[in-house]
């Protein structure tokens, strides 16, 4: 009987396999050719060759076809054949293209690039505004390999981390999946698509992240997303950073003349390609792209080279050259890891005069079929367009057959036993312990890592534990964690616990509960972390952070109402009680009288305490409006995708009522605007301006205040250099009255540095900032900044130094800061 299915099963896969051309094609001498352009002649049905030559064209009607074999380097071939029967087997030989110069070019005094290019700029714009719509077919393909690898990082055993995915030379794919999906577009909407089909290896229920919109590269665009904005050699003002030489010419098979321009960069790190654009003469059109760039110049620094290669066609149907095939491979290295990845797009089946209504683009740019994770061997057979190569096959093969077990409670148990053991290193990193067959996970935070100081409450250390229960896989999960503190020089024993149920990853429902009892800053953003309190103070005597004692309990509601709009309302009972300084250790000096006292209020007073022992209750209703929001509908979840051209607005109410002491009862309204402008090849503009009223405010609490974001160490640790001040004092413009405050922040991304001599060696990137605060109380407060990021060496380029000077009437002071900056 299993015999018997088994030949049925085959017999229907071979149906389907063979319904369509197949075929291989090499070089004139036997070589392998991939990535070839395989398609019916004047229309966009087509394909690719694979890493072994080999191609699948999808044609299930017999009947006479011109089939189109193109290869950069070669003459295109055509071959026409009268197709009875399928399957059909059709192979091809390619010859090398005789690419030549003229004499007339050769002696010309002009670089005749120049002007070809500068034709091609010019028909530019015409190119974006013909090609305002259209549908088609899309494929892809993705794979990441590992070669070599490190047997450890950071003490983890990547054998453990890796699982089966490395042989016995420390390779292996760590990553292959495929899509087939329908794209459609219309100017100036984002591209839409829909995933028809998704399959990752060793994963039977995966969804594949590689999608249309990831890999929409434009070259008629001035500018190109590839981690940092890259400047396309056809761009507006391209002549600033490429230098153009023709290499020869070439007729392609409709006696159109080829250009093949050499392109290379104007300075060792600007944001641009080096290698090949092919253009067609007289229609100045792209006939195809051969370029490379290196992850220094994408802002990458993993990636050691990247490599896009883009193949257009012609259709005398449509007068369009339009896009069929395109490639990325890139090799990597970080951390002792190398490897190399490829990703293959085929798009075929263009129609230019599709039919939208007026509702069919909306804010989802992205969706799956139903059951697109589900299809079998014999739609992947019958409608992959690109066959797999050995080692493809080899690895859906070895990873499917071992999913099963992979997932039965034997393995996960064996897995599991042998990750939870405890071990020496477990004292400094932690401890966790996993049951993978049920979904659970606990673990106990290293009482050594969280070991820090503050004048209140001397060397303190923190004890951390944590629970997570995932139940299916909408990413619906229950979460407990809790604290202990203990604080040596006031004696004291602190806790938290926090509960926390999310609902699903579509509207990210969730709701928490949360108390207990800890110190907390009077800024309850923390404008100084524990490390940078322990070095301020220990090394320099800056007691820069106040406390109060906090007793609560909380509870909070977070969820995407409608698309863009988003709701997170919390209810808190507080108890505050002030606190004093408990400690005057100090580590390099012996006078142990020059901390400032605990009071944020007046730093030289030890005795009086800032505010009234207290309780109070806070709502806190906060909402987030991204406007023309675009997202993609993963069956497991929802994507948000903010859109640019438009501010990120945020209202919030705040207000503490039910206080024991009336006068502690208050009403707050904030409003925020924040935007980040892409500025091409001139870099980004970033800015953030917040505003608020206080009603009813007169004699709050201190911690109730509006508090703006300082900072006296003149280092930044937490990247968040664009909403917070660099030379401000932390309690200094303080205030219970109405208020605003605006930050500026221009990143160039080397359009300037990369100009000068001898600094564009450097690869900086220069970053001018600007911030201002405004209170009833005080005069306006502001400080200008100039700075340089992407410090560091080789691929660890992290740091940040910025110079800053202060105004408030007149100069204050300046300083410089240090920082790390992603």
């Amino acid at each position: 009987m299993k015999k018997k299915l088994l030949l049925f099963f085959t017999a229907i896969t071979s149906v389907f396999t063979y319904a369509q051309i197949t075929g291989n094609v090499t070089s004139n001498i036997n070589e392998t050719l991939p990535f070839v352009n395989v398609y019916i002649n004047d229309t966009y049905i087509g394909t690719t060759t694979n890493e072994d030559g080999n191609y699948t064209l999808d044609v299930n009607k017999t009947g006479n076809y011109t089939i189109v074999f193109q290869y950069l380097g070669f003459k295109t071939l055509k071959k026409t054949v009268n197709i009875l029967k399928l399957p059909f087997v059709l192979n091809a030989k390619l010859i090398e293209e005789n690419i030549s110069l003229s004499e007339v070019v050769i002696n010309s005094e002009e670089n005749p690039a120049n002007q070809i290019i500068r034709n091609t700029i010019a028909k530019r714009k015409d190119v974006l505004e013909k090609l305002n719509e259209y549908k088609a077919d899309f494929y892809s393909r993705g794979l990441i390999k590992i070669k070599d690898a490190p047997k450890t990082i950071f003490g983890q055993e990547v054998d453990d981390m890796l699982d089966t995915e490395l042989d016995s030379t420390r390779s292996g794919i760590i990553y292959l999946s495929e899509t087939i999906s329908k794209i459609e577009y219309q100017k100036p909407k984002r591209l839409k698509e829909k995933i028809l089909a998704s399959k990752v290896s060793g994963d039977a229920s995966g969804f594949s992240f590689n999608n249309a919109t990831d890999v929409n590269y434009n070259f008629y665009n001035n500018t190109i997303e590839l981690g940092n904005t890259v400047i396309s050699p056809i761009a507006d003002y391209a002549f600033n950073y490429y230098k153009y030489k023709l290499e020869g010419t070439f007729y392609d098979d409709k006696n159109n003349l080829i250009n093949k321009i050499l392109i290379t960069p104007k300075r060792d790190n600007d944001a641009a390609f080096s290698g090949y654009i092919y253009i067609v003469e007289d229609q100045w059109l792209i006939y195809a792209t051969d370029v490379t760039i290196t992850g220094k110049r994408t802002g990458i620094p993993p990636i050691d080279l990247l490599t896009l290669k883009q193949t257009f066609s012609y259709s005398d149907t449509d007068n369009i050259w339009a896009l069929i095939s395109q490639t990325i491979d890139f090799k990597y290295g970080l951390l002792g890891f190398k490897g190399e990845g490829k990703f293959t797009a085929v798009y075929s089946n263009y129609d230019f005069t599709p039919e939208f209504d007026a509702k069919h683009f909306t804010r989802e740019i992205l969706s799956f079929e139903e059951n697109s994770n589900k299809k079998d061997s014999i739609f992947w057979e019958e409608k992959r367009p690109v066959p797999l190569t050995s080692e493809e096959s080899t690895d859906y093969l070895k990873k499917d057959s071992i999913q099963l077990v992979k997932e039965s409670k034997p393995y996960l148990d064996s897995i599991d036993n042998k990750n939870n053991k405890f071990r020496l290193g477990n004292i400094l990193g932690g401890y966790s312990y996993q049951n993978s067959h049920k979904n659970y996970r606990f673990s106990v935070d290293s009482p050594i890592k969280k070991i820090t100081f503050n004048t209140v409450q001397g060397w303190n250390a923190t004890l951390g534990m944590q629970y997570t229960k995932n139940y299916d896989e909408y990413k619906r999960y229950f979460s407990i964690s809790g604290d202990v503190n203990y604080g040596e020089a006031d004696d004291r024993l602190r806790g938290t616990i926090y509960a926390r149920y999310r609902f699903n990853r579509i509207n990210k429902r969730f709701i928490s509960l949360s108390g207990g009892v800890k110190t907390e800053q009077f800024n309850s953003l923390n404008p100084i972390s524990n490390t940078e309190n322990l070095v301020s103070t220990l090394l320099f005597e800056d007691n820069y952070m106040k406390l109060y004692d906090k007793s609560f309990v909380q509870g909070q509601f977070y969820q995407e109402l409608f698309n863009g709009f988003t709701l997170n309302s919390s209810l808190a009972f507080e108890r505050r009680k002030a606190l004093f300084n408990n400690s005057d250790y100090v580590l390099v000096n012996e006078v142990r009288d020059s901390y400032t006292s605990n009071n944020p209020l007046n730093e030289t007073d030890y005795i009086t305490q800032p505010f009234n022992t207290h309780n109070i209750a806070k709502l806190n209703i906060n909402t987030t409006i991204n406007f023309a929001q675009d997202y993609l509908s993963y069956p497991d979840g929802k994507y948000n995708i903010p859109n640019r051209k438009y501010p990120t607005l945020y209202l919030a109410y705040e207000k503490g009522f039910a206080a024991t002491n009336s006068n502690y009862n208050f009403d707050q309204f904030k409003a925020r605007l924040r935007q980040r402008i892409d500025l091409g090849n001139k870099g980004e503009f970033e800015y953030d301006a917040q505003g608020g009223i206080f009603s009813n405010a007169n004699n709050i609490a201190f911690m109730d205040y509006k508090h703006f974001n300082g900072n006296q160490t003149n280092v930044k640790l937490d990247g968040s250099y664009l909403t917070s001040f660099k030379n401000l004092p932390y309690y200094t413009l303080s205030t219970n009255n109405n208020y605003a405050e605006i930050h500026v922040e221009q990143r160039f991304n080397g359009y300037i540095l990369n100009k000068i001599p001898l600094l564009n060696k450097l690869n900086f990137n220069l970053i001018l900032g600007a911030k201002a605060a405004f209170t009833q109380d005080n005069k306006p407060y502001s400080e200008y900044s100039i700075g340089v990021d992407n410090i560091g060496f080789g691929k660890y380029r992290f740091l940040r130094v910025d110079y800053v000077r202060s105004y408030q009437s007149g100069f204050l002071n300046d300083a410089i800061m240090f920082g790390i900056s992603f």
